[in-house]
């Protein structure tokens, strides 16, 4: 298979895959609480990636690194897995699938924002009416269409999701900086995100053995969502000589995504999750431009 055929096969399995974890996340939240699902989950990604690297040859990359690599990773392992994915949950777990699912997929406009004051980067007049055209969209997902009697119907949720977007965003703009080889960098922040879940888990929950649907939610996620995708992924745009065309698959995700959530989770899609989200996708292709 040649080059740029393998890219986008890479990529369409990975937008396939992706496209399943927001019902993962809900069917598996019904089986376990956040802390214990997001424990199990990261374990099985962390051992995932570390037998990735011991069938690499990999493994010896760990001694090369120096005590400041092994803090840097142990501070983006804060951010991801453990913050980003302990708020995303708590999101599922309170909003449908459909409206947490979309209004995490904010995060592109949130790595925008967040370039100003980290980066140092100018924003454009196209940028800030994308911008204004995304949050459009949050605000009818946030109002679930009813914008003239504007209430906030699920506050809460939307915080909570919208908030995801930003740790996302923070972890991409501060994980771009690093160098050194995807795959140690990623079991390094998973593993010292599981010790950081663990401890929370010891502190604020009820350590508890999975049962079974519980447990095979835990290795879905870990895997499909964590681990694997993740790599195709990175895999299908190192393959590609252009980026942008591969890259632009990613936003059949959520569209796939509420098809899977109406046929394995029953939800039923509003008409103001639909109009959010081509808001939120609509400033975000605008910003690209």
């Amino acid at each position: 298979m040649a080059g740029p055929k393998r890219a986008y096969f890479c990529a369409i399995v990975a937008v396939l895959l992706w496209s399943t974890v927001a019902s993962a996340f809900k069917l598996s939240l019904r089986y376990s609480d956040v802390l214990p699902l997001l424990l199990y989950a990261s374990i099985v990604s962390a051992v995932f990636l570390f037998c990735l690297l011991l069938f690499l040859r990999k493994l010896s990359l760990l001694t090369t690194l120096a005590g400041k690599d092994y803090l840097r990773c142990a501070l983006l392992g804060f951010l991801n897995p453990f913050l980003y994915y302990l708020v995303l949950f708590k999101a599922y777990s309170t909003l449908r699938a459909q409206e947490a699912l979309t209004l995490n997929f904010l995060w592109p406009i949130m790595l925008v924002l967040l370039s100003i004051p980290l980066l140092k980067q100018r924003i454009k007049s196209k940028s800030v009416l994308a911008i204004l055209i995304s949050f459009a969209g949050v605000f009818i997902i946030s109002c679930r269409g009813d914008i003239l009697g504007f209430r906030f119907t699920i506050a809460t949720g939307v915080l909570l999701a919208v908030g995801s977007s930003v740790i996302w965003a923070l972890f991409w703009i501060y994980n771009v900086k690093e160098k050194g080889d995807e795959v140690v960098k990623l079991f390094l922040n998973f593993a010292f995100g599981s010790c950081f879940i663990l401890l929370s888990t010891l502190l604020f929950s009820e350590p508890e053995a999975p049962n079974f649907n519980a447990a095979l939610g835990a290795v879905y996620i870990g895997l499909f969502e964590m681990g694997i995708t993740f790599l195709v992924w990175i895999k299908a745009l190192k393959l590609c000589e252009t980026t942008a065309p591969v890259a632009n698959l990613i936003y059949l995700v959520p569209f796939l995504s509420i098809v899977v959530i109406h046929f394995v989770l029953g939800e039923e899609i509003l008409f103001s999750t639909i109009t959010g989200l081509i808001f939120i996708v609509a400033g975000i292709v605008l910003q690209k431009c």
